[in-house]
């Protein structure tokens, strides 16, 4: 963080903007009739009617400019692209895996690996589920079984490392329950709990541990860039971020990402320590995503992939989401908005749990605030809550551990004044929270509902809040 001498400190962008995108505000008015259109789910929102996308950084952060001159040297060959073996030789000098498999994004790879080591049966142990990741290994006959340390759920700490797996449970249940284990995973950045790290030393201790059952550990590494900046601030300020990673890396036998989170670009993969692991997979490519040297990626992106994981080991690039992050986090709580604390990665977290107490989670809270904001701010925000989950066997909801909006912040998109316009709005509707009411289903999907799925109010609480911020800001938008 760069000192100031007359100013309070803020964040300092490290790069110059030199291409523009125009945004459109548009009356609350047409708000009001883009959500009721989108049936209250941010997700169905036409981009046109959006004026700041926090939904998510998965695909959207701004590109460097040697990443886009890069774009242009792309060998598009079907099979053995020169433009795959420069990212194949990246991946490799940055993880020290030998072995890469290229998928079109973070998801594909889940694919593939849950149809090649989950059967009927089988337990997967996790710090803590992501949606899709869930949905996979679910689809394959198998279940997910948590355990993130306790300070992982409390929503307001100074634990720094809050997405560290609970050793000694783990333990205790790998004592019984090892035979049924086809892996162990830990996610970094653990999204669904706001964006929070685990730290290098659990890493090597759950090395260490799993090396005792003989079972291999699976990295989704597709928001390791935070993960990476709050390790070199918190745990190992004398290392560098490549040597972080190296040493973070050969703790794990199969490291997949997201390029559209790791790497600013749209693709993904997965490396792998043993050959046999490769071997077990790649059958899969072919079938499913592409040939071996492209796994329907563009080659333009596997470029931009390849320039951008080389960035990622840059802590000047790495550090602009998180510390704007932390600003966004706390300007809100010198107004007594309820987020998610310390600040994490990925974006700030409003706790809907506290922001919307009266909301039962059967209503899906989370869900009513990110249609609420939408309405007063043009602001899309993703839920992160019971609307999130899958329902159980019998048809009863699942309740989510927490209740979360997530405002994503894609690295170098948002300026200062945009986070501030966000902050103010944000600030504004708490103090008008109690205009906010429930939604219920009317088109729900049994998987990944909380993508396409459409809800409507449970009363007339959208007219009362439009009516309320009519009176409140006469001449504004």
């Amino acid at each position: 963080m760069i000192k100031y001498h007359t100013f309070d400190n803020i964040p300092l962008e490290m790069h110059k903007v030199r291409i523009v995108q125009k945004l459109n505000l548009i009356p609350i008015e047409d708000r009001l009739d883009a959500i009721t259109k989108a049936g209250n789910n941010t997700f169905l929102l036409e981009n046109n009617d959006v004026f700041l996308d926090m939904l998510t950084d998965s695909g959207v952060n701004a590109m460097s400019d040697k990443q886009l001159s890069a774009m242009m040297i792309a060998d598009d060959a079907y099979a053995g692209s020169e433009t795959y073996y420069r990212l194949e030789n990246k991946v490799r000098e940055i993880f020290g895996l030998e072995y890469f498999l290229p998928a079109h994004q973070g998801r594909a790879c889940e694919n593939v690996l849950s149809i090649t080591y989950v059967k009927e049966g089988d337990l997967v142990p996790m710090n803590y589920h992501f949606t899709t990741t869930k949905s996979h290994i679910t689809n394959n006959g198998g279940e997910v079984v948590e355990f993130l340390v306790e300070e992982g759920l409390n929503l307001n700490s100074d634990a720094p490392f809050k997405g560290n797996m609970d050793l000694e449970k783990l333990e205790a249940f790998l004592n019984v329950n090892h035979k049924s284990v086809p892996f162990v995973r830990m996610e970094a950045g653990t999204n669904l709990i706001g964006g929070q790290p685990f730290s290098l030393d659990n890493a090597k201790k759950l090395r260490k541990l799993c090396d005792k059952f003989n079972l291999k550990i699976v990295l989704d590494a597709s928001l390791l860039a935070d993960n990476l900046y709050f390790i070199k601030m918190r745990e190992c300020k004398n290392k560098t971020i490549r040597e972080i990673t190296r040493e973070l890396a050969s703790q794990f036998d199969i490291i997949y990402f997201s390029a559209r989170k790791l790497g600013f670009a749209k693709g993904g993969g997965i490396s792998f320590k043993h050959k046999e692991d490769y071997e077990r997979c790649k059958g899969l490519i072919p079938l499913y995503e592409g040939f071996l040297t492209y796994g329907g990626m563009s080659v333009k992106e596997m470029e931009a992939i390849t320039i951008g994981l080389d960035e990622t080991m840059d802590l000047d690039i790495i550090s602009q989401g998180p510390i704007f992050i932390k600003y966004m986090v706390d300007e809100l709580q010198k107004h007594s908005v309820p987020v998610v604390t310390p600040a994490g990665g990925l974006g700030c977290h409003l706790d809907v749990s506290k922001f919307l107490p009266h909301i039962p989670q059967t209503e899906y809270p989370s869900g009513c605030l990110a249609s609420a904001l939408y309405l007063i701010s043009g602001v899309r925000g993703m839920e992160r809550g019971t609307m999130s989950e899958q329902r159980n066997p019998d048809g009863t909801e699942k309740l989510a551990d927490m209740e979360l909006l997530r405002l994503a912040l894609p690295r170098r998109v948002f300026t200062m004044s945009q986070i501030k316009y966000t902050v103010d709005r944000i600030v504004w509707l708490y103090k008008n929270r109690n205009l906010v009411g429930g939604l219920k289903f009317v088109e729900e999907p049994k998987i990944l509902r909380f993508f396409y799925g459409r809800l409507e109010p449970t009363t007339d609480w959208q007219t009362k809040l439009f009516n309320k911020f009519k009176e409140d800001f006469e001449d504004s938008l």
